[in-house]
């Protein structure tokens, strides 16, 4: 053996690298790259150490089922549902679910089983109103992920695991940009506002409960075609 060979990782350290690497892309995604391809990296390289390659051809296709089958893929899709500029943190969040069915998530905070399940059962029509990043932290705690940072000033998608592993991830999107994607980079209120919440394994379109002011911030289809 080579000392070149002597000094490279195990395949378990590489493995807890490359999760440790995923799990600070889905918190911070706009800082790793554009759209996904940062995320899509890392999940291939982790699948290949698993040697269960075939998981992510499986996985895309699921996504392409729900409704994220454009030449596009969930960024496009995203961008026809949210105002501009938002796709980030929502892709993130796709692949926060794909991470915790996986194993690779490290949630921050699980809400005990009877907590989320309350969560789950009164999120919708909760959502039925206009409400702020502090009011969900108020009506249900910290996330067990936040995507986009803690900053007031931007865009984030946050993330509520219970500690059952077979209920959904529930996930609250929260926009803070200008109207036009031109300018999404600037914020425009002084905290985030709720767009949607989303949760179960469904078409994404279906999934999404918008709030009220998610409903008047969505795109227009001519502005998409524009």
């Amino acid at each position: 053996m080579s000392s070149t060979d002597e000094s490279l990782a195990g395949a378990d350290e590489i493995h807890t690298y490359l999760v440790e690497q995923l799990n600070s892309a889905l918190r911070r995604p706009g800082m790793f790259s554009q759209r996904d391809a940062a995320l899509q990296m890392l999940v291939d390289h982790l699948l290949f150490v698993e040697r269960r390659p075939e998981v992510w051809a499986e996985e895309r296709h699921s996504w392409a089922s729900r409704g994220a089958g454009s030449g596009t893929g969930l960024g496009g899709m995203f961008e026809e549902l949210m105002p501009g500029g938002y796709d980030q943190n929502c892709v993130a969040s796709v692949y926060a679910e794909f991470a915790h069915r996986r194993g690779w998530l490290r949630p921050d905070r699980l809400l005990p089983a009877d907590e989320h399940h309350a969560l789950r059962a009164r999120v919708r029509p909760w959502a039925q109103t206009d409400r702020s990043w502090a009011d969900v932290l108020s009506e249900f705690g910290p996330p067990s992920i936040l995507c986009g940072g803690t900053s007031p000033l931007y865009s984030k998608t946050l993330g509520y695991l219970g500690e059952d592993p077979e209920e959904p991830m529930v996930f609250f999107h929260l926009w803070n940009g200008s109207t036009t994607a031109a300018e999404s980079t600037w914020h425009e209120l002084d905290e985030p506002i709720l767009l949607a919440v989303r949760f179960a394994d469904a078409p994404f379109e279906e999934a999404l409960t918008f709030s009220p002011e998610g409903q008047r911030r969505r795109p227009k289809p001519d502005s998409l075609s524009g």
